[in-house]
């Protein structure tokens, strides 16, 4: 009588054992059932055993998913994000997967997943949505930087959108959520500014032109343009020819990180590594938050805020947890009263109204 075969799924929860020699045995069990023609419904199952109890070690399995179960982790994650109550642990999940840079990530670019995660940043009312979504996006970017003329301007909207909403706070979210999502939105500053600067400046003068939008330049937006250099690609550039996929052919993704880097006056910022980011020294006040652990998880608490709306978020909560080295690093300097402003390259006007080789 053949050997009947364990039900993997209902290992799932041993993953969570003290003792290494059976987790490698359970690793083993779940891997050699990924490699099959069912591996996909495992992939599934354990995707929804993380979404339950956020295990670290689902995490390490999923994020190191080969060939042809991309699509199916993928179109899984799509599915979560439908969810609300999904969406948090979801992007969290994505995240780290993104961090994992799999051979794979830039197909993110042809599935709805991708389309998933912008309409979430365009719509959410979350602020740690809206915080651990714009995360992912500011490390995913320099992985899939061929990006088509639609979905750049839908990044620009949502630099935009967050922008503003930080100044307007319409979730009446509480000051320190606020700064976290602040530092967020200074970071996808960077990372657009330092990789479509002619066509993200061009976005810049039209959006903040209109009246409306003039009081959210002035607080929000002139402070971080005062905080680059002219982009060299200001000059020498074209809207066109940061669309052209030859442009990106010689960059690695760490050229990428490098070269935005490289245009940004906070020296925190300029010397930075792999999604670093910080907030210019002067940007507040004195602000007392809690020390960056470089053990914990690189994402907010699922726990806390699982699936909880900004509007519900209560004024006296926690700040959101740190973030880890191995994910874009928020630095939230705890003393800056006395500390000496950042040089300044030029002004707003000497940005926005220089004379350039952009086709505008």
């Amino acid at each position: 009588m053949a050997r009947e075969q364990p039900n993997v799924g209902d290992l799932l929860p041993l993953l969570e054992t003290s003792d290494l020699h059976q987790l490698e045995e359970i690793r083993g069990l779940i891997n050699e059932q990924l490699s099959t023609e069912r591996g996909s419904m495992l992939l599934n199952t354990l995707v929804d055993y993380y979404l339950e109890t956020n295990s670290a070690q689902a995490v390490h399995i999923l994020s190191s998913v080969r060939e042809p179960h991309d699509k199916h982790l993928l179109d899984k994650m799509n599915d979560c994000m439908t969810k609300q109550a999904c969406r948090l642990p979801t992007l969290t999940l994505l995240g780290h997967v993104v961090r994992k840079q799999p051979s794979w990530i830039h197909k993110i670019a042809r599935y709805p997943l991708l389309l998933s995660l912008l309409k979430c940043l365009k719509t959410d009312t979350d602020v740690v949505v809206l915080i651990t979504g714009v995360l992912v996006l500011i490390t995913l970017l320099p992985m899939i930087p061929q990006a088509g003329k639609q979905h750049l301007w839908e990044y620009f909207d949502i630099f935009g959108r967050l922008a503003s909403w930080n100044l307007k706070n319409p979730g009446h979210v509480s000051e320190v959520y606020l700064i976290h999502l602040h530092a967020s939105v200074y970071s996808l500053f960077h990372r657009l500014y330092g990789m479509y600067p002619c066509n993200f400046v061009s976005y810049l003068r039209s959006h903040y032109s209109m009246k409306e939008n003039m009081e959210t330049f002035e607080e929000v937006v002139k402070p971080m343009l005062e905080h680059v250099r002219i982009h060299p690609e200001l000059v020498t550039g074209t809207k066109d020819h940061e669309l052209d996929p030859t442009r990106w052919k010689k960059y690695e993704i760490h050229d990428i990180v490098i070269e935005c880097a490289k245009v940004s006056l906070d020296p925190k910022e300029a010397s930075c590594e792999e999604g670093y980011a910080t907030m210019p020294e002067n940007f507040y006040p004195q602000i007392h938050l809690r020390p960056q652990d470089c053990t914990s998880s690189p994402y907010p608490d699922l726990h806390s805020s699982y699936g909880t709306p900004a509007s519900s978020t209560p004024a006296t909560s926690s700040p959101p947890p740190t973030l880890s080295d191995d994910f874009p690093v928020i630095s939230l300097p705890a003393n800056t009263v006395q500390s000496s402003p950042p040089r300044k390259v030029c002004s707003l006007n000497a940005i926005l109204k220089m004379s350039i080789r952009c086709r505008f």
